[in-house]
């Protein structure tokens, strides 16, 4: 479908406006429950199904991992009580938490984590499996609360990886389907939260896990309700229909400041939003000469992919379209972040320079391109979406704008044509789990490789061995300095081959009712644990 033109909204004109107020019926709650109106919807209750911040902010209520991360993405013990690496440098022994059950009363044990990293690479149909933490791995029972993962050479990185894979209970999980979990049949987990209910569409509803080892959640129930559209998760929160809402629009931020009822929440996000290319095939679905007739597919070509990065205009998306709400990226990750090139500084605004690249190319007229993307899935996707589109249209690409709901787009974009991508470029974001730039190059830019787990979310099937090198032998480097290194030179490597073309990191931002509290998260979970009221 393509999507009507995006009108500017505003708080006074839109979000308070009456047919806003409708579209979002009230959560029916008790004293002790908690309304959050959330942007994006899981698209399953499986939690190996798909590597999408939506399903993992969700599931984090449910199940848990050996690892977790905090909100600023260190490392924090979950259900592994400790870790460390064995003296032969490449066992890791895991000691398990004691004490821990499953919502169904049954012990978590060793068996439960060996089942859970046998699942991971199995489950059908996913469009982005965490096969990418599990691959290379080979798990072994020491005794019911240890647990040693053997990785055949150095990873230092086996702790990060563990905070990518939830442990799933054997007892359930070794017959259960996806449709399992999405029924609650098999959602059962350790984590602070039971399943209550999964209505696609219209709401989540999980209950308070009093029988929890860790520290209890202030709220009995707590309800996700997805609201999609930006004003109407404002008109939501200021009606008092919700207690909490994310991604709130870019538009809203200043006016809500203002508003005696609304606290805001904010942090840095370690989310980057950028193009991915089709650079596998030479006939590409949706790349055609300007007479609509088939073309060898440009986007092979380095200087075509750097004309399309030129011709953006990052700072103008950040002011007008993002509000400021954003910083421009030259990168997959901002400032501060480990193994990132440093000094590195966005492809500058350059359309003179990207008609020259094109004619070099041999494409001075251009040619026709559609832009894919999710409806709702980042915010103002679909207007960051239409403006490069209008900006590539003025260095001589006709180029149109196709969006879909986030599930069939990422489906699609997975393995939407014959089993691979389906698209030609598309807008996407990734957050990486690790806290680090491996989390991102190995499965954004590494080659696609389903047995290694490497490029899993490789959507542009970007190739390049030298890139391949050095991502595995920073993988492999216990020493943080010369594995910073690598990863810099790998980061280098992509910029200066123009493997994605990076737009934006956002900044996250929720709204809350007056008299609650909210842990902001850079890695942009909605988590009902990190909600409370102000003392």
């Amino acid at each position: 479908m393509r999507p009507s033109r995006s009108s500017r909204h505003t708080l006074s004109a839109c979000a308070l406006s009456l047919a806003a107020l409708i579209a979002v019926a009230p959560l029916a709650a008790e004293a002790q429950d908690l309304r959050l109106g959330i942007a994006a919807e899981p698209t399953s209750m499986d939690p190996h199904y798909h590597a999408l911040s939506p399903n993992i902010s969700l599931h984090t209520h449910i199940f848990e991992k050996l690892v977790s991360s905090d909100e600023k993405e260190n490392l924090v013990p979950q259900l592994a009580e400790s870790w460390k690496v064995q003296p032969d440098g490449i066992t890791w022994e895991f000691k398990l938490r004691r004490g821990v059950t499953w919502h169904d009363g049954t012990p978590f044990t060793a068996d439960d984590v060996l089942h859970a990293f046998e699942r991971v690479p199995a489950v059908p149909n996913s469009p982005g499996l965490f096969s990418y933490a599990t691959k290379g791995k080979t798990l072994k029972k020491v005794d019911d609360h240890t647990v040693h993962i053997s990785t055949g050479a150095p990873s230092p990185l086996t702790p990060n990886d563990m905070t990518a894979v939830f442990i799933v209970s054997k007892k359930l999980a070794a017959t259960s389907t996806t449709a399992d979990f999405n029924s609650g049949k098999a959602a059962i987990g350790t984590g602070p939260y039971k399943f209550s209910e999964y209505v696609p569409g219209d709401r989540t509803v999980l209950t308070r896990n009093d029988a929890y080892w860790g520290k209890k959640p202030s709220y009995a129930k707590v309800h996700f309700k997805p609201i999609k559209t930006g004003p109407s998760r404002t008109a939501a929160l200021l009606a008092g229909d919700v207690d909490l809402i994310d991604d709130v629009p870019t538009a809203d931020i200043e006016r809500l400041k203002g508003e005696g009822k609304v606290e805001l929440h904010q942090a840095a996000s370690n989310r980057s939003i950028f193009f991915a290319m089709d650079q596998f095939r030479d006939d590409s679905p949706h790349v055609k000469a300007k007479d609509g007739t088939a073309i060898k597919n440009p986007l092979r070509d380095k200087r075509v992919r750097l004309a399309l990065s030129k011709a953006i205009n990052r700072e103008a998306i950040v002011a007008r379209v993002m509000e400021k709400a954003a910083i421009p990226a030259s990168q997959y990750l901002p400032e501060g972040y480990f193994g990132i090139l440093q000094g590195a500084k966005p492809v500058a605004f350059d359309p003179e320079g990207a008609r020259k690249l094109l004619a070099e190319a041999g494409l001075p007229n251009g040619f026709k391109l559609m832009l894919h993307g999710p409806n709702g899935r980042y915010t103002n996707d679909v207007k960051v979406i239409e403006a490069v589109a209008q900006m590539l249209t003025r260095i001589g690409i006709e180029t149109g704008v196709e969006t879909l709901p986030p599930g069939p787009f990422f489906s699609r974009a997975s393995t939407g044509a014959a089993g691979q991508p389906e698209f030609s470029m598309m807008l996407l974001g990734w957050s990486p789990s690790s806290g680090e730039n491996s989390g991102a190059l190995r499965p954004q830019l590494a080659s696609f490789n389903r047995d290694k787990g490497t490029g899993t979310a490789n959507r542009g099937r970007y190739s390049n061995a030298a890139l391949d090198k050095l991502i595995d032998d920073a993988l492999m480097t216990v020493d943080n300095a010369k594995r910073a290194a690598l990863l810099a030179d790998a980061t280098k490597l992509a910029i200066e081959d123009t493997a994605w073309i990076p737009l934006h990191y956002q900044i996250n931002t929720w709204a809350s009712k007056k008299g609650l509290s909210y842990m902001p998260r850079s890695d942009e979970y909605t988590l009902a644990m990190g909600v409370s009221d102000k003392k």
